[in-house]
């Protein structure tokens, strides 16, 4: 599931950066670049960075089963939700779907706030419960 989360990252990062050149391209043509996609570029930037750190916090603060699912899921959902309406949603005149947003936010806040648990409830003497010589294994 780690491996959804840094892979997930690392393809929203390129697809961000084809964003940007796109950009680049209407700005040095001399046409302006809409709003709209310059929001959805910097959210799905920020938002892939931190998927790749999930990557590799969810192994790291001992997050299993259930909840490793569920993190992984949510994030993922959230992380191109939230660009992809306002992409699709502004860009593509597909305005009825704006609303949704407030479900891809509550899927980022959701994982977050599992994470948060695990956190604050983990034992430090459990693996994943503090710093290790040994390098972190991928599912």
């Amino acid at each position: 599931m780690t491996k959804a989360l840094k892979a997930s990252g690392f393809l929203g990062l390129a697809t961000m950066m084809v964003v940007g050149l796109y950009q680049f391209i209407l700005l040095s043509g001399g046409t302006g670049v809409p709003s709209w996609m310059i929001g959805g570029h910097a959210h799905l930037g920020v938002i892939s960075i931190l998927a790749i750190v999930m990557g590799f916090a969810v192994p790291a603060i001992g997050v299993t089963g259930q909840l490793r699912t569920a993190v992984t899921v949510l994030f993922i959902a959230g992380q191109w939700g939230i660009p992809g309406v306002v992409w699709v949603g502004e860009g593509a005149g597909l305005t009825f779907l704006m609303p949704t947003a407030f479900l891809w936010g509550l899927a980022l806040i959701a994982s977050m706030l599992i994470m948060l648990y695990k956190t604050l409830t983990q034992d430090p003497a459990t693996p994943g419960g503090g710093v290790s010589p040994a390098s972190l294994a991928d599912d």
